[in-house]
């Protein structure tokens, strides 16, 4: 039956699987195989029962949530320069092992070695230098906090001073304040993990309007969650400005360059996140009582000059002005009428005389000084007598009247006047 099992994995099929056993002890043979190797991991929980020679430790990776257990004999705990505590970082010398019988990895932990404080500056240092590439801290990218938010998200350690820092320097400033808590651990194993998600949570509230990340001072060590880059880059993604207020001055973790704005201390917190209602009725206060001038010295100015242009002569006889442009107006009235007076006079003399030349040169004028107009039945003027007939009706027209006469017989052409 055995000689019927595939060699390889990938040759195995539902017709023709390994039994659970088989697949234990090829995962054993192919863990057996590995080398000695170093890790680097935090500690979490460490087991050690009295008179046991073996102790047990569980690793957890800072970055992801990941962890490893560890079996490490009783003397190399003993070997360390210090009793090793949870949340210590170490790293390790250890060889995988695969157990068959209940399918678990583990490492058999040889030699352990504490992080010292110059390596993980030096480590700080490196990931500062990489992120600082990325743009995590540029000054581009941050956001202005609001002047008065809404509600205020806080992250902080369960009942710390940190919290009662914020709340109360912040309620002091603004009384009207509301807050949104989130108490985490911030510090140890859990630390980036419980902040990251508390960040999270606040930052989809769509009423937070900043988010503070707030911690106690404390050594290095005690901050390193703070400098993580699992939650760095968590506070760079975050829609709401987050404010740093991590340990003292002289702290300075990696959140305090990758938040929006860096508090020295906790109570500095405060200071950024409300305004100072005192402070701010005063400056209300102050530009009220300006404005209250400023309109008061213009309303005494204009009053002022309104009294000048008042007390000038042409308006201390208010009737002035109407009489002077009454005298204006009569005198342009008089002039026009007299102009249009001229106007006539010239027209009417200028008509009589237009009249009289139009009498003199009318047709009438010629009849009245005797002369007549001859015309035929049909209108015709009659200018030369050979045109007539004998015994043909006329109508002749004289000063006075008119008649009617008949051709009775023409004189005889005058003889042409004699040449000189």
């Amino acid at each position: 039956m055995a000689g019927s099992l595939p060699e390889r994995a990938a040759d195995t099929s539902a017709e023709h699987p390994w039994p659970l056993r088989l697949l234990s002890m090829k995962i054993g043979d192919y863990v057996e195989k590995m080398s000695v190797v170093w890790i680097e991991g935090q500690v979490v929980q460490l087991t050690r029962r009295p008179g046991a020679r073996k102790a047990y430790l569980t690793l957890r990776d800072a970055d992801v949530d990941m962890s490893l257990s560890c079996a490490v004999d009783t003397t190399a705990l003993d070997a360390m320069p210090g009793p090793l505590a949870e949340g210590a970082r170490v790293v390790v010398q250890a060889k995988p092992s695969f157990w068959t019988a209940r399918g678990t990895l583990t490492m058999d932990t040889r030699q352990i070695r504490p992080v010292g404080v110059g390596e993980l500056l030096a480590r700080l240092e490196y990931l500062k230098r990489y992120l600082g590439q990325e743009g995590l801290f540029d000054a581009d990218r941050k956001r202005p906090l609001p002047f008065l938010p809404r509600r205020i998200g806080l992250v902080c350690g369960r009942a710390s001073a940190a919290e009662k820092d914020v709340v109360e320097n912040t309620l002091r400033r603004w009384p009207a304040a509301r807050f949104e808590i989130r108490q985490v651990a911030v510090q140890g194993s859990d630390a980036v993990t419980e902040v990251t998600a508390a960040l999270a949570e606040l930052d989809a509230l769509p009423e937070v309007d900043v988010v503070v990340v707030a911690r106690g001072g404390g050594g290095v060590e005690d901050l390193l969650p703070f400098s993580n880059e699992t939650l760095l880059r968590a506070v760079a993604a975050a829609r709401t400005p987050v404010v740093s207020a991590i340990g003292h001055d002289v702290d300075t973790p990696l959140l305090d360059l990758v938040a929006d704005h860096r508090a020295s201390t906790p109570t500095d917190a405060a200071t950024a996140i409300v305004p100072d209602a005192e402070a701010e009725r005063r400056g209300v206060t102050g530009s009220r009582d300006r404005a209250r001038r400023a309109v008061g010295g213009r309303l005494h100015q204009e009053r002022r000059r309104l009294t000048e242009l008042t007390s000038r002569p042409v308006l201390a006889d208010k009737g002035v002005f109407v009489r002077v442009q009454r005298d204006v107006v009569g005198a342009l009235r008089d002039r026009g009428r007299h102009r249009v007076r001229a106007q006539l006079h010239r027209d009417r003399d200028r008509v009589g005389h237009l009249r009289a030349q139009a009498r003199a040169l009318s047709p009438q004028s010629t009849l009245d000084r005797g002369y007549a107009v001859v015309t035929t039945a049909d209108d015709t003027v009659v200018t030369d007598p050979g045109t007539l007939a004998l015994d043909q009706l006329l109508h002749v027209r004289v000063a006075r009247g008119d008649f009617g006469a008949r051709v009775a017989g023409r004189s005889p052409d005058p003889a042409p006047a004699p040449r000189r």
